[in-house]
């Protein structure tokens, strides 16, 4: 019963890592990546669909991008959806077959900007891993007539170094993540 709740608890903070990963990749670097497009929805015939299921993403050079959409009837809303982006500034071109979009070079002021949005997002995904080891814990007091207290207290150090491993995971790949934003 306890192992099954450290390693329920150790599954959903993998996840949780893997989205902050996800989510850090969603932040533009210098460098055109198709990851910033990702989480993109395009509004396709009345219906939210991600971008990936919509189009290809090429990188062909650093600093730009091609979208081959599948349908061609989607190019509109496909540049549409793109231009809707905040905090990316960048304006797609439409040739009718294709979108090209050519990422700006990043100001130092806008490096620092996305630093800070980096940092704010690690500190949400920090506070998502805290939530699933209260939940864990909660799970682990539930177990006190089943087991004694020796048992529970090594199974609270388990999952706080469990939780630690995970946050220092998160921060790890913060430090990566800044790194490649302040690197000109």
């Amino acid at each position: 019963m306890i192992a099954d709740v450290l390693a329920d608890a150790g599954a959903r903070m993998d996840r949780a890592v893997e989205a902050a990963k996800d989510d850090f990749a969603s932040v533009r670097t210098g460098r055109a990546n198709p990851q910033l497009f990702q989480k993109v929805l395009v509004d396709y015939y009345g219906t939210p669909t991600p971008l990936a299921q919509l189009a290809s993403i090429n990188n062909p050079e650093a600093r730009s991008l091609i979208i081959t959409p599948y349908d061609k009837s989607a190019l509109k809303a496909i540049e549409q959806a793109i231009r809707d982006i905040p905090n990316l500034g960048v304006n797609p071109t439409n040739d009718g077959n294709l979108i090209r979009v050519t990422m700006p070079e990043l100001t130092e002021e806008r490096r620092k900007e996305y630093v800070k949005l980096v940092r704010s997002k690690g500190e949400d995904h920090k506070v998502h891993l805290r939530g699933i080891r209260r939940k864990s814990k909660d799970d682990l007091d539930d177990l006190k007539s089943e087991f004694g207290e020796d048992e529970l207290n090594r199974a609270e150090k388990e999952l706080d170094a469990i939780t630690r491993a995970h946050v220092d995971a998160i921060d790890d790949a913060l430090k990566r993540k800044e790194a490649e934003l302040l690197e000109v």
